[in-house]
């Protein structure tokens, strides 16, 4: 009874969201004298930065995600639960379960992330799928694949295959990723697989809305970019505007552009939780909150990561991995500070707004290519090799967990040394979208003659 009642003297708070934003903010209130309930629809913690080596048959899921359980198991003070949150009781501070249980609250935290949007045309979501989840790079890894491997046959069947085409519309750092790693699997890791195809024959290009591709980097490391791209062969066409995505094709106005796989990386919007707390949001459903990351009128409620809109310096704080865990540890902290002032303790600091930090942003563009804005611990505009090992060294580090971080080294290092990477796993369907009605109007892509060597 005694310790029942110990508990019912500690504060209550309900983490909601998994991610980098989440698990930061469960790290730090593991050290405070509160219980903790972390709540995510799925059962692991994803190091999203990498989800494209998953997508491209470098690494497997399992090197970039972990148990959210076994992280947390060894803070007696928090407890998990695998279930989807549907509605909040802002008034009555509960939260509402798909499973109609409703867990009560002292302090929320809210950090669900985004996910993608497709400006009002959902249906394209089949034809082209987006990365923000493990689930999408497996899909999207298998519609790779699975052109090549539908190319091969067709060219043992009939002699003829559709072009091997794959668009990425989005230029940003995804997919600037997405087409790198395209171009580096078609062009050095596939070339001695297949008999009848030439995989480095692969067109890759990039669909870019905006007048540059990584708008949210300096001029010189856009054309940097641009400059490794090519050096790829991947086209880059900016100022392309995707009117239409249909099954073999995209439409930029009146031009159809033929297309094996098409993937989409052109935008995100919040997660729709956002909306059902029932404050004001932003247009693409962004929480709007204060300094200490509160909805107007709730100071119990912290919104965090790519949920929040966070002004700073007359700007919106990214969206990215670094923002999320810094809202994540703040957003602990300082419930760490209001619950000292409830028991009397000092309360100094506690009016210390979120200030985000940036270190700086980097996106690989293949092998041994990347772009690099470093901002700590001093500045600098890096690319090519000298930005990719820094990249290689940051992703690693940042690795939740030793046997990850010892896992995804020796992957890199064999598919460095050998030009092999041996994750090349399809699974499920063995259609592509589109791909029957190519093949009836294929043209000879090659005189290939005989097998290739």
């Amino acid at each position: 009874m005694a310790e029942a009642a110990g508990r019912g003297m500690r504060k209550r708070v309900v983490v909601v969201g998994g991610g980098f934003a989440g698990i930061n903010a469960a790290f730090e209130l593991a050290k405070l004298p509160v219980d903790v309930t972390l709540v995510d629809r799925r059962n692991h913690y994803t190091f999203q930065p990498l989800l494209y080596q998953i997508a491209l048959a470098v690494l497997s899921p399992a090197d970039i995600a972990q148990p959210i359980r076994s992280l947390v198991r060894d803070f007696k003070n928090i407890e998990v639960l695998m279930d989807e949150v549907v509605g909040f009781d802002m008034a009555g501070r509960r939260v509402e379960l798909k499973t109609g249980v409703r867990l009560e609250y002292d302090y929320l935290i809210v950090a669900t992330g985004s996910t993608h949007s497709y400006f009002g045309k959902d249906e394209w979501a089949k034809v082209a799928p987006g990365l923000k989840t493990i689930e999408d790079a497996v899909e999207i890894r298998r519609r790779v694949l699975l052109a090549f491997e539908l190319a091969e046959r067709e060219m043992m069947e009939t002699g003829v295959h559709p072009p091997l085409n794959f668009v990425i519309i989005g230029g940003g750092p995804t997919g600037v990723e997405l087409a790198g790693a395209i171009s580096d699997i078609a062009k050095l890791y596939m070339t001695k697989d297949f008999r009848h195809i030439d995989p480095s024959m692969a067109q890759v290009m990039i669909l870019e809305g905006s007048p540059t591709i990584l708008g949210a980097y300096p001029p010189d490391l856009q054309k940097k970019g641009i400059e490794q791209l090519n050096a790829l062969g991947i086209t880059v066409r900016t100022s392309a505007h995707v009117t239409d995505v249909q099954p073999g094709y995209v439409m930029v106005g009146n031009e159809r552009i033929d297309s094996g796989v098409t993937l989409w990386a052109a935008g995100v919007q919040a997660s729709p939780l956002g909306k059902l707390l029932g404050v004001e949001t932003d247009r693409r459903g962004c929480v709007m909150v204060d300094g200490h990351l509160n909805p107007a009128g709730h100071p119990e409620v912290f919104v965090c990561g790519d949920l929040a809109h966070v002004e700073q310096d007359g700007k919106q704080v990214p969206g990215v991995a670094q923002p999320a865990m810094q809202m994540g540890t703040y957003a602990a902290k300082r419930i760490g500070r209001l619950v000292a002032v409830e028991r009397g303790s000092d309360g100094s600091g506690k009016d210390v707004p979120f200030r985000y930090f940036d270190k700086g942003d980097m996106a690989t563009i293949g092998r041994m290519a990347a772009v690099a804005k470093i901002e700590w611990p001093f500045k600098a505009h890096w690319s090519g090799f000298p930005a990719w090992i820094v990249w290689l060294v940051i992703h690693i580090f940042f690795l939740i967990g030793f046997r990850n971080r010892l896992s995804v080294f020796r992957q890199w290092a064999w598919t460095y040394l050998s030009f092999k990477d041996g994750v090349r796993l399809i699974t499920g369907s063995q259609e592509l979208p589109g791909w029957g009605e190519r093949s009836k109007t294929a043209e000879k892509p090659l005189d290939l003659g005989s097998p290739v060597s």
